[in-house]
């Protein structure tokens, strides 16, 4: 993703996660908030509770590339976060697509008008 469309602050990461609404999933947790802005932006995040750096790492870039896919549908205005659970650890990439798209659609901020297909 650019970095325009990047969670970065860490003032403004913490402000989401405490005033956003939340969404809870097998593998990861979505946390929502308007940001005012004419594009959304999205951060990703992984507690040492999910395992080591590499298992951090791998579950930030499951979560990416799930939201990079259906980036164009997302409503533009939000600031989302992503916070890995445990059990990602043992999920493929299309069992954490389908939960990052079912957890967006949820918050209703995925555009029904242009249906991207989800892998099986």
């Amino acid at each position: 993703m650019k970095k325009r469309f990047r969670l970065r602050d860490k003032e403004r990461f913490r402000q989401v996660r405490d005033q956003g609404k939340s969404y809870i999933g097998e593998y990861c947790v979505l946390v929502t908030l308007p940001n005012g802005l004419d594009f959304s932006r999205a951060g990703f995040t992984a507690s040492k509770r999910v395992g080591k750096a590499t298992r951090r790492n791998r579950a930030k870039r499951l979560m990416r590339e799930s939201v990079r896919l259906h980036f164009e549908q997302i409503e533009p205005g939000w600031d989302l976060i992503l916070i890995a659970r445990h059990p990602i650890v043992g999920a493929d990439f299309h069992q954490v697509e389908r939960e990052v798209v079912s957890l967006l659609s949820q918050a209703g901020i995925l555009r029904s008008n242009s249906p991207k297909e989800v892998r099986k």
